[in-house]
């Protein structure tokens, strides 16, 4: 069979013509802007690099190029290709492996070069280097936060560009204190929200006599009980939230986030029929509690400052506010019949952190449709969520539960 090569006519490139994968491959991997030069890995012939069109290079080859042309790649890109070159036991490196590597794709060819090359980096630490600029340094210092990796660390810092920011997590905390001033002046309760009569009368709240207007299984994390109901989770949001989102990304920070207010307000319409919900916790005890799992499961290789007292300063900052949503709930409502809010959003979050959260916080830069674990707590989550659904059309009715009067 005939080959041919990419050629440049008028200052454009044609398409190539019954090539192999391995120079198809490396001409989508010319195209990638996070290498800083089009040309670091040149075009070879196909004779020369792939004689038996494989799409395959050997580590030798592989090698031969990194060391010539290695000076104008990132350097700590440089050091996991070297490692990949090294630790690659089948002799031969895939193109498009090659590809998904520089492009940054979450994919499994990137975790394998991550756990071959892991024990082979030679280079300094990332946190011994100097010269770096502010945003620099708060890129490094987020990556010792989330991230148990050297490796890790390294290729996030080269890749991460602040584009875009964090965004879901910093609009979700504005939009609750927004929401919060607001009904302070409204209901003329700028402490204690939930003293005023009309408190429950917002279209946001969850309350078990309007539990089939949907929205109110989520809306409900926009109001709070008080001001130190409030700043306790606005601080355990942004605090752990934020550096989370800047690694993982706001669709994977998300889907956590959002899995945790939903379970929380189903997890209170199931246990604790007659009580209503405010309050955010449940996303940020979703957060929380994945991302401290996190740091116990990779204690060793997690190198953050201070990690066991912030641990701590973090548990003792959940206690406190999980006993006082338990004391709250307990305590002599001021309108009865109408118990005050529940706290059994705190424990789904809890629970969605320990499960989704931990898998997803675990699977860096890795598609979680490839993790089998994913789909498990996935499929657990997806059949209690229809579980709960169904109790709720059905049991309060069956049950013959005596509910509060409407707000």
């Amino acid at each position: 069979m005939e080959r041919s090569s990419p050629r440049m006519t008028g200052g454009s490139r044609e398409a190539p013509v019954n090539v192999s994968p391995a120079v198809a491959a490396n001409a989508e991997g010319e195209e990638i802007e996070v290498l800083e030069s089009t040309d670091v890995l040149p075009v070879a012939p196909e004779d020369v690099y792939d004689p038996d069109n494989s799409g395959f290079i050997s580590t030798e080859r592989f090698k031969d190029l990194l060391e010539t042309h290695g000076s104008e790649l990132d350097p700590h890109k440089l050091e996991v290709l070297l490692a990949l070159a090294d630790g690659n036991a089948d002799g031969k490196i895939c193109y498009q492996d090659f590809v998904n590597l520089m492009s940054n794709k979450r994919s499994n060819s990137f975790r394998r070069a991550i756990l071959q090359g892991s024990r082979q980096l030679k280079g300094c630490s990332l946190s011994d280097e100097a010269g770096l600029g502010l945003s620099q340094r708060l890129v490094r210092h987020v990556a010792y936060e989330t991230l148990p990796r050297e490796v890790d660390r390294k290729w996030y810092f080269d890749s991460y560009t602040y584009c875009p920011p964090p965004w879901f997590i910093l609009a979700i905390t504005i939009a609750e204190v927004a929401v919060f001033i607001y009904y302070g002046f409204k209901l003329d309760r700028l402490v204690l929200q939930v003293s005023s009569p009309s408190f429950l009368k917002s279209p946001l709240p969850y309350h078990p006599q309007l539990r089939a207007q949907a929205w109110r299984y989520f809306s409900y994390i926009f109001m709070h009980t008080g001001i130190e109901h409030l700043s306790l989770n606005m601080a355990m949001q942004l605090l752990v939230g934020v550096p989370l989102e800047m690694v993982h990304g706001a669709l994977r920070i998300g889907l956590v986030y959002l899995c945790g207010v939903l379970a929380g307000s189903l997890a209170v319409s199931v246990t604790d029929m007659t009580a209503p919900v405010v309050g955010s916790s449940g996303g940020v005890y979703a957060l929380v509690s994945a991302h401290l799992a996190n740091v116990v499961m990779n204690w060793s290789g997690m190198k953050c400052q201070f990690k066991l007292f912030r641990m701590a300063m973090a548990l003792v900052c959940m206690s406190v506010e999980f006993g006082r949503a338990v004391w709250l709930r307990f305590y002599p409502p001021a309108f009865p019949p109408c118990p005050n809010p529940s706290f059994v959003a705190h424990l789904g979050g809890v629970l969605v952190g320990l499960t989704l959260g931990v898998v997803v916080l675990q699977n860096y830069e890795q598609r979680l449709q490839e993790q089998s674990l994913f789909w498990i707590f996935f499929c657990v989550y997806t059949l209690f969520v229809l579980c709960a659904v169904f109790w709720n059309i059905f049991a309060y009715s069956l049950l013959d539960v005596r509910m509060p009067p409407l707000p």
